[in-house]
């Protein structure tokens, strides 16, 4: 078995975001935004960028474990320039087939050794020898979930850390748009008015020596951490493991913790996974610990946060914004409430887009498959018990 606000921005601003969201593939982040120009003779340096982003080497090569058979067919999902084409050009031996859709990759699943881009139960249903399992994003919640997945029948990896910066980058813009207060000056601008506010009236505020609570330090939550710090704020943090962390992170809580800290915080930031632990997290009583001109940055997943009692904390002032680039439900209907609720910011889980996302995922899919075709260790490796 394998181991693994600012009241309403205004309908314009709120609709550009709307549009650029129905043009990108939900699943993939938006294979437009991914792109960046970037084309597949322009990939940077395999070990570059495994170093870059630190990530981990499972302890265990395929070869030395009874599951592990050399493969001979794997199935990509392609979008852009990856496809069965791209890697069949660095991995000898080895069919590959793309799939652009679930219906494509079920016409193939059945004697695929790999499959790159999908996991759903009706793929590992009609399986026979299926080994492999990689996951176009960090989350993988619905993988690990399915029942084969979780008793350790196939090996995970996901793509942790390959969009760390770009998230973090977002975040910080959420928090900037909060703390310089640019919403009125978008909904003005849609006016064509100048309309600065009175010299000393309250608004913008700096981030020198304000507490920011990043819950869940691992790729994202580092990088967010990292960019406070540089901005001058006191930066402390939960983990579920340990005290241990970055000496950029001032105080490092445990989970146990976590209502304590948001007690002090300007801005709590989630980057945690979503795991049965982690669901319904930020709920009435997390919300009622925050202090009232405290901000709630998510950008790990809705689900984490109980959505009528984030609307109820910003309706009554319990808290005083929220800057969300996941959301549950989601899509987020036209008629839901978060919509107009004061002091939201939303964007359309977004915050992965950059230049560099593409060629990064390209550079360690293709590691990755190459070293599971030679039977080597795999990074990323997901431990699906623990779901991250």
């Amino acid at each position: 078995m394998y181991r693994d606000r600012l009241r309403p921005l205004g309908h314009s601003f709120r609709h550009r975001f709307l549009s650029f969201s129905l043009v990108l593939p939900l699943s993939l982040v938006g294979t437009a935004a991914l792109a960046g120009g970037h084309s597949v003779g322009t990939l940077p340096d395999a070990a570059e960028v495994i170093e870059e982003l630190g990530l981990e080497l499972d302890d265990t090569s395929l070869r030395d474990t009874k599951n592990w058979v050399k493969p001979t067919k794997i199935i990509v999902r392609g979008f852009g320039p990856l496809n069965a084409e791209f890697m069949a050009s660095r991995i000898d031996g080895v069919e590959f087939v793309t799939a652009e859709e679930e219906s494509d990759a079920l016409d193939h699943i059945e004697d695929a050794d790999a499959v790159i881009g999908f996991c759903t139960a009706r793929l590992i249903d009609k399986a026979k020898r299926l080994q492999w399992i990689h996951m176009p994003s960090a989350g993988v919640e619905s993988c690990v979930s399915i029942p084969q997945v979780q008793a350790g029948d196939f090996i995970v990896t996901n793509m942790q850390k390959v969009s760390s910066a770009p998230i973090a980058e977002h975040v910080m813009s959420l928090i900037l748009t909060f703390s310089r207060g640019l919403s009125p000056f978008w909904t003005a601008q849609a006016e064509a008015k100048w309309a600065p506010p009175p010299l000393g009236a309250p608004g913008a505020w700096e981030l020198k020596d304000k507490t920011i609570l990043v819950v869940g330090l691992g790729g994202i939550g580092r990088q967010v951490a990292k960019r406070a710090k540089a901005m001058g704020m006191r930066v402390v943090a939960t983990r579920n493991s340990s005290r241990e962390g970055p000496d950029y992170v001032d105080y490092v809580g445990l989970s146990e913790e976590l209502l304590t800290l948001a007690a002090e915080a300007r801005v709590v930031v989630n980057a945690l996974p979503l795991t049965p632990q982690t669901t319904n997290l930020f709920d009435a009583a997390f919300f009622e610990a925050m202090p009232s001109n405290a901000y709630f940055i998510n950008v790990g997943r809705g689900q984490s946060a109980v959505t009528e009692d984030l609307i109820a904390a910003l309706e009554t002032k319990a808290i005083a914004g929220a800057g969300l680039d996941v959301t549950e439900p989601e899509p987020l209907p036209s008629d839901h409430p978060l919509w107009t609720a004061p002091n939201v910011l939303i964007t359309p889980h977004v915050a992965a887009a950059s230049d560099l996302t593409l060629p990064r995922y390209m550079t360690v899919v293709a590691e990755n498959a190459k070293r599971f075709a030679n039977g080597d260790a795999l990074y990323s490796v997901v431990d699906v018990k623990q779901g991250y």
